[in-house]
């Protein structure tokens, strides 16, 4: 099973001002997404998602042109052989770091789901697992700064929905966080976890100063008060209180998540399909992760594509977590682009796996045409 096309389809859609969300990273303006088509000589199409990197159009230009050129006419079910290839090229050796494991990923994406095919399976099954019930919480571009009132019947409204977990955004400053997290505890009382992300915007003085509040309104994870390569920072803060520290979605390969978490300074790691290597890297990331017993929630991209996978290779490792459910106000990558929704919570909270073949979606081409790239930061 030769590959014969790579190409990738950059796609945006504008954010209406009344769905925009704001977080630590700006106020979202646009959502984008970079979906990889891989065809074969034997006719079958794989699909994958690579992450956008806040600049999709060189992330597409990468895979239409270098990436294309390195693994055309390689074995398809050679994963191993491709994910090899292209580290050696674009990772380890005078590439283009970030954006090539960004391109990688959706690239091994797009050859699993041609495996799933020629096998006749699903992700999970071919991995080997089954399809169980996997935990999920509200999360994705959604719960942001707001007014704690507002925050706390926001997270109300998930939990009406089943989910048993919710994720605020917190980094923007120690009082305000603390009077959010405090204001939705109280409205959804003691049996709800309550996570909290400060996409990498706290300093080490905001983590001494927020952490009793948030060992006394028992969080249950800190994810990403600093940015992804300052280990020593994160090292220092692990000791300030009980809530474990989450990181994970902006490390790349099992070369950064191996230091990560033999530095002990992490409770859970997230690495995203869609970023981190694809699945035949992140099946790396999680065997590492299991010798030192700490489970895997991985961060959620912008599709369709990468929330079904992320369900099936949950379902396939020993040490699966949480699933993030994209609970993003407006998103017609997650509701529009496919043949049908790419999980369905149910009344114990938890989601599961699609029982089609592959990712176990059908995407819709003439929604790719309509929503061509639009140039320029989705944050601002």
């Amino acid at each position: 099973m030769k590959i014969t096309q790579i190409r990738a389809y950059p796609v945006s859609v504008p954010v209406p001002p009344d769905k925009s969300v704001t977080l630590g990273i700006g106020r979202s303006v646009k959502r984008d997404a970079v979906l990889v088509r891989v065809d074969t000589d034997d006719g079958r199409v794989g699909w994958g998602e690579a992450h956008h990197g806040r600049c999709p159009g060189a992330i597409a230009r990468l895979i239409d042109t270098t990436m294309r050129e390195l693994v055309l006419g390689m074995d398809a079910m050679d994963v191993s052989g491709v994910w090899a290839r292209v580290y050696k090229m674009q990772i380890g050796s005078h590439g283009m770091g970030t954006a090539a494991a960004l391109a990688l990923s959706g690239l091994d994406l797009a050859l699993w789901d041609l495996r799933c095919q020629a096998a006749g399976l699903p992700l999970y099954a071919l991995l080997g697992g089954r399809n169980r019930p996997v935990k999920a919480y509200a999360g994705g571009i959604s719960l942001g700064w707001q007014a704690p009132e507002s925050l706390a019947e926001e997270a109300r409204r998930y939990v009406e929905q089943g989910y048993r977990a919710v994720k605020l955004r917190v980094g923007d400053t120690v009082g305000r966080d603390i009077a959010r997290v405090a204001a939705v505890r109280q409205a959804l009382g003691d049996d709800i976890d309550i996570l909290v992300d400060a996409n990498t915007s706290y300093t080490l003085d905001d983590v001494r100063r927020v952490m009793p509040a948030y060992d006394e309104l028992r969080v249950g994870w800190l994810e990403e008060p600093f940015p992804a390569d300052d280990l020593a920072l994160y090292r220092r803060a692990a000791g300030l209180g009980r809530t474990p520290l989450a990181a994970g979605e902006n490390h790349y390969t099992r070369y950064e998540f191996d230091p990560l978490l033999a530095s002990e300074a992490i409770g859970f790691a997230q690495p995203d399909l869609s970023k981190a290597g694809g699945i035949t890297e992140c099946l790396k990331i999680a065997a590492i992760a299991g010798a030192r017993r700490i489970a895997i929630h991985p961060h959620t991209s912008a599709t369709a594509i990468n929330m079904a996978t992320s369900i099936g290779f949950l379902c396939g490792i020993d040490n699966p977590g949480y699933f993030e459910a994209d609970l993003t106000p407006y998103n017609p990558f997650r509701d529009d682009m496919t043949d049908q929704p790419p999980y369905v919570l149910d009344a114990d909270g938890c989601v599961r796996a699609l029982e089609g073949v592959g990712i176990g979606l059908r995407i819709d081409p003439a929604f790719i045409a309509a929503h061509p790239l639009i140039e320029g930061p989705c944050y601002v």
